[in-house]
């Protein structure tokens, strides 16, 4: 049995965006967990979130591929903006921009502390392949800004109608959900079906996420992910 190291594996072919791979189909796993090891290749993880699957793993260990049960989804109608938001973003407190500094936004993402984790699953390597797939096209970023300076944002990877969310962060106060409401508002006057939110929680629920069972959810995508090579 092959002994797994942390990290990416050097041995893996890499793939380019145009190449798939072929996961262990989540629908027949009862557990989170599809598969284990692999690279961060553009073509590695364009097939992961195809099928559903996003990678999800410690620095100590080795790429650990999930797709869990349930799933957290945002449809248009159900997106959730307080009215304490809505004064916020009227007001303009935060300047909205898309794709301006995503290196900023992901190492925003990185270096949070978060309640609860004593440590930072967005490693350089994901750091690395997520800036690959932004300079691809593939994956964007919305950023709140306050006095000059980046006070939030979020993070994610757009495939056809299917937008999945990866992380968001904020230095300022409502800095995030400024720069993700403004988001999914875009995303969804530009046609996106949902927002894939992946984990549930409170906050994610807060903003109109809902709970779907993962056999629904590939269901979901595969109606919408519409591709482009």
């Amino acid at each position: 049995m092959k002994a797994f190291k942390p990290g990416p594996d050097p041995d893996f072919p890499y793939l380019d965006e145009t190449i798939r791979f072929q996961f262990p189909d989540p629908e027949k796993w009862d557990d989170d967990i599809v598969s284990i090891g692999g690279n961060l290749s553009p073509g590695m993880l364009l097939s992961a979130y195809e099928q559903g699957i996003f990678p999800w793993y410690n620095p100590e260990d080795p790429i650990i591929w999930q797709s869990p049960d349930p799933r957290c989804v945002i449809f248009p109608d159900k997106l959730h903006v307080s009215s304490s938001m809505k004064k916020i973003l009227k007001k303009q407190i935060f300047k909205i921009t898309y794709d301006a500094d995503f290196d900023g936004v992901i190492r925003g993402c990185a270096e949070k502390k978060r309640p609860n984790q004593r440590g930072t699953w967005i490693t350089d390597d994901i750091i690395k392949a997520y800036t690959k797939l932004h300079k691809l096209g593939w994956a964007h970023s919305a950023e709140a800004w306050q006095d000059g300076v980046l006070a939030g944002g979020c993070y994610g990877v757009l495939l056809g109608k299917a937008f999945c969310g990866e992380s968001m962060f904020a230095d300022r106060e409502n800095a995030s959900k400024a720069a993700f409401l403004s988001f999914a508002q875009r995303l969804f006057e530009n046609n996106t079906a949902f927002i894939d939110c992946q984990v549930p929680n409170k906050h994610l629920l807060s903003l109109g996420g809902e709970e779907m069972s993962r056999n629904n959810f590939l269901k979901l995508l595969e109606t919408y992910r519409v591709f482009r090579y």
